[in-house]
């Protein structure tokens, strides 16, 4: 293969599976000032990968002119992946040489890219080419150093849902002894999420099916409540400090009864449905205070590195695709019969 050219998988148009395109003669990016090259290891799959891919954060009928993350038109081809693990092999001018060689993970919400601040944050793989491809390109910034025993397709695992779920906890400031609930806690954030509420030592109620409660169990949840039970009855009103919610959908409005007053609500995903029923009586007798997550704490990614590297957290890789196999790895994703990560290869399609 030529040294200009990359294998990888292109997105070229809102729609199904079939918009994800394999090719073998992608051109290979090459850094600019203040960028690296990473030479891609493995690279999570995640909802926004899908979302973006049907259109879903359009407000309208999936409409293509506001379908991303910052509500900007995508431009196609796009390589999607959001989550990547490589090493770094080339580095633009002002970047220090002594970086080539590093295991890195890439830090999914960007404040600079394409060698100019942002003034509204990217996300990698959306606002800009990703990981699903042999090669991408970075802001050093962006580029964190890992030091870490665990292989390339367990930290993978890591970047967008552990950061999603670690800046959740950090908006909602929980602290140890208080109790939060986490919705879609099998799920790649959720599961995230439950580990890192540990970490800080509070006590975690999780909502899942029968079927995953051991798993999460076992990662730590101290209460499960099944996710078609009634929030006030499975917990009692007014007894949880911190609500993580992934889900929204028509059970949402009991996520609010059962959070004492002062408490916090953090939500960052809707796959039960964007739309809410809200008396708005409940927020403000109750004092209750909201965070939208997206863009990432500035102290986010770095905590999240340390964690890892300390063996604080651990990586929940449900199943391994090659990259090439995306189509395979999206399907397994979207039947939602595992807890943790899926993750794609992207070093077996090399034969590394």
């Amino acid at each position: 293969m030529p040294d200009d050219t990359m294998r990888g998988v292109v997105l070229t148009g809102h729609g199904g599976p079939e918009y994800l395109v394999w090719r073998e003669d992608l051109p290979r990016p090459k850094p600019m000032a203040g960028e690296v090259l990473i030479r891609v290891a493995a690279a999570g799959v995640n909802n926004t990968d899908i979302n973006t891919r049907v259109g879903w954060y359009s407000k309208g009928d999936n409409d293509e002119d506001d379908a991303s993350w910052t509500g900007a038109p995508l431009r196609f081809p796009r390589v999607q992946g959001i989550d990547a693990c490589g090493h770094i092999v080339a580095v633009g001018k002002v970047v220090e040489p002594s970086r080539i060689g590093e295991r890195v993970l890439v830090e999914p919400c960007l404040i600079e890219a394409k060698g100019k601040m942002l003034a509204q944050p990217w996300f990698f793989g959306s606002e800009c080419d990703g990981a699903f491809a042999e090669y991408c390109t970075v802001a050093a910034r962006h580029a964190y150093k890992i030091d870490s025993a665990l292989s390339d397709v367990a930290l993978a695992s890591f970047p967008c849902s552990y950061s999603t779920a670690e800046n959740m906890l950090t908006r909602t400031n929980l602290q140890a002894g208080e109790t939060v609930l986490i919705t879609g806690a099998s799920g790649g954030v959720g599961s995230a999420a439950v580990q890192l509420a540990k970490a800080r030592g509070a006590q975690v109620a999780v909502v899942t099916s029968a079927s995953k409660a051991q798993s999460l169990r076992d990662l730590g949840a101290d209460i499960i409540v099944d996710r078609n039970a009634d929030y006030v009855q499975a917990l009692g009103a007014n007894s949880v400090d911190v609500v993580v919610d992934l889900v929204a959908g028509e059970n949402w409005p009991g996520l609010l009864d059962v959070l004492r007053p002062k408490g916090r609500y953090a939500v960052a995903g809707a796959v039960a449905g964007p739309l809410v029923s809200l008396d708005v009586r409940t927020l403000y007798l109750k004092d209750l205070t909201f965070y939208g997550c997206t863009a990432l704490e500035p102290e986010v990614f770095g905590n999240l590195v340390k964690r890892i590297e300390s063996g604080a957290i651990k990586p929940l890789v449900a199943a391994t695709f090659a990259l090439k196999d995306i189509n395979a790895a999206q399907a397994a994703f979207a039947d939602k019969a595992y807890t943790g990560k899926i993750v794609l290869s992207v070093a077996s399609d090399r034969g590394d």
